[in-house]
Parts: C-alpha cells; structure tokens; sequence
C-alpha cells in the first residue's frame, strides 16, 4: 500500500498528537488538581522523546 507524501505527514501528525495527549494525561493525573509548573527533568525526557536529536539536527 503506497501512501502520498501529504498522506504520511497526516498521519504522523496524528500519532504524535495522540502520543503526546497521553504524555499530558498522564502528567495530569500526577500533578492533581491543584497543578504545578512542569519539572526540567520531565521536559527533558519529553524532548529527548518525542525530538531525537537526529531530527532536531535536521535542516527544514
């Protein structure tokens, strides 16, 4: 099954968007209903997670 450029680029967004709203369900639920700012080690792993340094290295 072939996919159009368009196609994939839809479809990675998608993934992404839906890897990253759990990430973010998840921070919530630790963080409770009170909320807080966001910890340097959390937002180094999310990087390091979803923005490998190949692809922030990546000219566009």
């Amino acid at each position: 099954m072939e996919c159009s450029e368009e196609g994939r680029t839809t479809l990675g967004t998608y993934v992404l968007r839906e890897e990253a709203n759990v990430c973010w369900k998840n921070v919530k639920m630790r963080l409770g209903h009170g909320g807080m700012a966001i910890p340097w080690e959390f937002r180094r792993e999310f990087l390091v997670k979803y923005f490998p340094v190949d692809v922030k290295n990546k000219k566009v």
